[in-house]
């Protein structure tokens, strides 16, 4: 659409080294405003008692926030990371590059996962990564909004050049990570029925893809009913795994030996090579540790960090020394589910009951996760529009896309048919994960020396020290591409050309359009000269520059001849910030003549909706907004690949493709279908 094309974030946001400031120094919309604020910090003033008692009253207040929101980030930032123990210790004695299961081995591979566990997810996502955050806000995509920011990068053209493409090549992983998350989860899961009884092995395959449906189906009715139930189901997955495994360490207590790291460093340097490539498998027990960032909007910094040392950390502790215990009592366990072994068997079907529950959980997770992404991914110019349909009239985060469910949906559906089983997913699976880890790496170079200020030593040393962590797990697993590591990387890679090329052809088609743009000063100054008449209502023209004329509107001029009596000049304008407050996000100007600029400026994570800024502007500047009485001009592109505007013909076919199946403006920008006027335009690329 000519007229409402996509501009670049505004730069108006700072990254903070402490999220509950910033956040609060950012207030959401009031009309979408969470149940429950993001990244708050509590302070004791809030509950003081000029009679005493007051750091009581506020120890209760905050550990029963703490314990409300660290219900929930157990039931949406664990999921996944908590459903690992189901597959990750199988695999790392799995053939081809499975260790074999003798004592030193088994201790070894615990203390492997056991450091790995500290050494990320506690040292890098928890002390500092998630002290990154925009305007409360987490994720690759909320570092890429910074990197785009005017202001931007101390670095070159160039060098930031790199940055975002490897930003957008991260959240080209995290989407391929959505795919590939419920179908292994879920498929590890029904498994559990196969090592009950052989009987049941022809049928791991239909009912996963059973439960998947159900899974994608029940996604338009929202998220809201079934979070309430989250929370609790995890709670019960991680009291039962950790009973489990501290059960199983009582019968084989020297596998606490696995605590010492030197014996995860004696497992990773094996001769041959060997332990070098099971870092692949071993990598499988911290999947999960980038959704910790990304939602860290929703329950903030110290909710989840409170989640994790009160109930994750301790039960998956206790579950993967359980399971090494058993390993050392029964090696031959480990051609089966060392993780199904540890329960005895009048507890076997519940438990697979219990572990599904908890793996759509985690499915959940990453499906509404890809929501979000998709969405900011929209608004940041990369995607073409979506239908975004808001689930909830009280938590704004609460979306629902039915592209991308649909494209999951049948993602999952092949990767499930074609691989079958879940170790065959789980070399696909380590790609995706330490793909996206290491570029978070490489991004955090750039917050902590041109957001926090840091010297290049200090930041290179501990930027040096996360990537002796992240590459060796990536290069592990870069072993595996002939054996599924290729999926993400095809899946990444598309979605990486598709967001670039729609970017770039954005970029173009403005380029193209603005030989024939016209300046609005130019043209109110005509208007006296031409005299036109002026009928009853009101036009609202949607523009991307208020400095010139709307493409549409300079159409509708050309051959009707005629103008309303008031002209709404509509621009929209997403800036790099999550949210924008409800006072600071309509500005209102008369530009006399009966026209008025209106200027909406929504953050990266809001879905525009023209008529409710309209009816919020009525009365400001003399703007009178009459909803049954309002027309909206509109204009649709067609787009010919025939023009020299520089842009490669396959680029230019993908583009035009895109383009043609984007959600119409109306239904993106929520405009009345029945008050909607299309004028169309062929433009050459």
């Amino acid at each position: 659409m000519s007229d409402a094309t996509e501009k670049q974030p505004v730069a108006v946001s700072e990254v903070s080294a402490k999220p509950a400031e910033s956040s609060a120094a950012n207030p959401k919309v009031a009309t979408s405003a969470p149940e429950v604020p993001a990244s708050t910090t509590l302070s004791s003033d809030s509950s003081h008692d000029p009679h005493g008692g007051s750091e009581d009253a506020s120890s209760k207040v905050f550990f029963r926030r703490m314990m409300t929101l660290g219900l929930g980030a157990l039931g949406v930032v664990y999921g996944d990371i908590g459903t690992s123990p189901l597959y990750s210790v199988k695999e790392c004695f799995a053939p081809p590059v499975g260790l074999e299961v003798i004592p030193a081995n088994v201790i070894g591979i615990i203390s492997l996962i056991f450091w790995s566990l500290t050494l990320i997810v506690v040292v890098k996502y928890l002390t500092v990564v998630m002290r990154a955050d925009n305007h409360g806000e987490g994720g690759i995509m909320a570092l890429l909004a910074l990197l785009l920011m005017k202001e931007g990068l101390t670095a070159g053209a160039k060098s930031k050049k790199i940055l975002v493409s490897l930003a957008l090549f991260g959240t080209s992983l995290l989407l391929a990570d959505g795919m590939i998350t419920p179908a292994i989860s879920v498929l590890s899961a029904i498994e559990g029925l196969e090592v009950a009884t052989p009987v049941f092995k022809h049928l791991v395959v239909p009912f996963t893809l059973i439960v998947l449906i159900l899974l994608f189906l029940v996604q338009k009715y929202g998220t809201g009913g079934v979070a309430k139930v989250f929370g609790p189901i995890m709670l019960i997955w991680f009291g039962s795994i950790g009973l489990l495994g501290a059960i199983s360490i009582f019968s084989r207590p020297d596998i606490l030996a696995a605590i010492n790291p030197w014996y995860a460093l004696k497992t990773a340097f094996l001769p041959g090579w060997k332990g070098f490539f099971v870092l692949g498998s071993v990598i499988l027990a911290v999947t999960g540790a980038e959704a910790l960032y990304a939602d860290m909007g929703h329950f903030g910094r110290e909710a989840i960090s409170f989640a994790w040392y009160l109930v994750a950390y301790p039960a998956l502790i206790l579950n993967y020394l359980g399971q090494g215990a058993l390993l050392l009592a029964n090696p031959a366990v480990a051609s089966t589910s060392p993780f199904y072994g540890l329960a005895p068997t009048w507890l076997l079907y519940p438990l697979v009951v219990i572990s599904t529950l908890a793996t759509i959980v985690a499915s959940q997770a990453l499906i509404s996760g890809a929501f979000s992404l998709a969405q900011q991914a929209m608004q940041l110019g990369y995607l073409p529009r979506l239908s975004i349909i808001h689930t909830s009239h009280h938590t704004y985060g609460q979306i629902y896309v039915p592209e991308v469910n649909t494209l999951l949906m049948v993602a999952c559906f092949l990767l499930v048919i074609g691989f079958e089983e879940s170790s065959r997913l789980a070399a696909a699976y380590g790609v995706a994960v330490m793909g996206t880890m290491t570029i978070t790496t490489l991004l955090m170079f750039a917050v902590m020396r041109d957001r926090w200020g840091w010297s290049l030593a200090s930041a290179s040393g501990l930027t040096f020290l996360f990537l002796c962590i992240d590459l060796p797990f990536l290069l592990s697993n870069l072993g595996k591409v002939v054996h599924g590591g290729w999926v993400p990387i095809l899946i990444g890679g598309c979605f990486f050309l598709l967001m670039t090329t729609w970017k770039l052809g954005r970029e173009t088609l403005g380029k193209v359009m603005k030989q024939e743009l016209f300046p609005l000063a130019s043209f109110m100054a005509s208007i006296p000269m031409e005299n036109p008449v002026r009928v009853r209502g009101s036009a609202v023209f949607m523009t991307g520059n208020i400095n010139v004329v709307p493409p549409v509107l300079l159409h509708h001029f050309k051959h009707n001849k005629i103008l309303h009596n008031q002209v709404v000049l509509f621009s929209v304008t997403t800036v790099g910030v999550p949210e924008i407050a409800a006072n600071k996000q309509i500005e209102v100007k008369a530009l006399g003549q009966g026209f008025f600029q209106v200027i909406a400026c929504y953050g990266f994570m809001e879905t525009p909706n023209v008529p409710d800024i309209l009816r919020r502007s009525n009365g400001r500047e003399g703007l009178k907004f009459e909803e049954h009485d309002t027309s909206y001009f509109l204009g649709r592109e067609s787009l010919l690949t025939s023009g020299s505007s520089g842009l490669s013909q396959w680029r230019k076919v993908l583009f035009a493709f895109l383009s043609r199946n984007s959600v119409p403006a109306m239904a993106f920008f929520g405009i009345p279908p029945d008050r909607v006027l299309e004028l169309g335009m062929q433009i050459e690329l």
